[in-house]
């Protein structure tokens, strides 16, 4: 089954989405609509799933991360699964254009369907595709691979689904290190995005689940992820990035530290485009690794050199689908060289 949901953005939610995933003055660009080279920070389509075509709160509800289910023989024992009791699983981006700085004047649409439906035993996955979708001129600005996880909710009977494996980060030392702070406020701001689960403001919900009360939105730490990245490897130019994914492990709570360990190589395309391939994790400071399997693909421009590996871009893209299925600005003093 296929939805579509008409979605839209002001200049306003781009700010307030730069400024929620910890963008610094040093991204001006990201913050201040008068720059010259003002971007709508790359990673923001993924919000759109949630915020839809309002300004004003949602219901959380009404705006789940996928679109609803079809029925099906082999899920007729499926359970009705409860908004309250969904977490990220892990989310793939690819960025096919850039988005404008707002929506006005134009008709977006989100388009998404299922892939699949999946036991986990400890709970149900469910596997979506969203597209964000120009309709008038048919083009695709973004689209994001979606597996959502509802906790407590599995061992009906239904399909186990392809097998998530957890990739051993590389032995050698991160090219990079960032240090990200959190604090209580850090939800309550994120949520202003559109992202309304009261799993991120209440401390019911997250007792309910274990998580010992109120836990930030996986995709803080995604998208804070992101930021990282681009400002170490993409020389703080959102337009360098292509792909960005994790998978998500652990929760966060206000007031940990995210650490970000990178790792960088350089992937020659069949194009010979020059393209750096990415990957990374994500740390609780002292703690737990929050973000596996961190991956993401930027332009080469202007980007320096590591070590070239010599392979077909193709190849990165192909292993990027497979493992979802189975100038010249300062960088942020919290970023470490090594």
């Amino acid at each position: 089954m296929t939805s579509f949901t008409k979605v839209s953005w002001l200049r306003r939610d781009a700010l307030l989405f730069a400024n929620s995933i910890g963008c610094k003055a040093d991204g001006l660009h990201f913050l201040y609509e008068n720059h010259p080279d003002f971007e709508v920070f790359p990673t923001y389509p993924v919000v759109l799933s949630f915020k839809d075509d309002t300004q004003d709160v949602i219901p959380y509800n009404t705006t789940l991360p996928h679109p609803p289910i079809p029925s099906k023989p082999h899920l007729v024992n499926l359970p009705k699964l409860d908004p309250a009791c969904v977490v990220d699983g892990s989310r793939h981006l690819k960025i096919h254009k850039p988005l404008p700085a707002t929506s006005q004047g134009r008709n977006f649409w989100m388009r998404k369907r299922i892939i699949g439906v999946y036991d986990k035993g400890s709970g149900t996955l469910v596997h979506s595709l969203h597209e964000l979708v120009d309709e008038d001129s048919e083009d695709v600005y973004a689209s994001t691979d979606v597996q959502s996880f509802y906790v407590g909710q599995g061992s009906w009977g239904g399909p186990r689904g392809p097998l998530l494996l957890t990739e051993a980060q590389p032995s050698r030392t991160p090219d990079f290190v960032v240090k990200m702070p959190t604090t209580a406020e850090t939800p309550l701001l994120y949520r202003l995005n559109g992202d309304y689960n009261p799993l991120h403001a209440d401390p019911t919900p997250g007792q309910a689940l274990g998580f010992g009360g109120v836990v930030l939105h996986g995709l803080i730490s995604w998208n804070a992820c992101a930021y990282a990245i681009i400002q170490c490897v993409g020389k703080n130019d959102g337009r360098a990035l292509k792909e960005f994914g994790a998978r998500f492990v652990a929760p966060v709570k206000g007031g940990d530290i995210l650490v970000v360990e990178i790792w960088k190589d350089d992937i020659v395309s069949t194009t010979r485009e020059r393209v750096v391939e990415v990957r990374f994790i994500c740390k609780v400071e002292g703690g737990v690794v929050v973000l596996t399997n961190g991956r993401a693909l930027l332009r080469g421009r202007g980007i320096p050199h590591g070590e070239a590996i010599g392979r077909n871009m193709d190849s990165i893209a192909e292993f990027l689908l497979l493992h979802q299925e189975t100038g010249g600005r300062t960088l942020n003093p919290w970023i470490h060289k090594m």
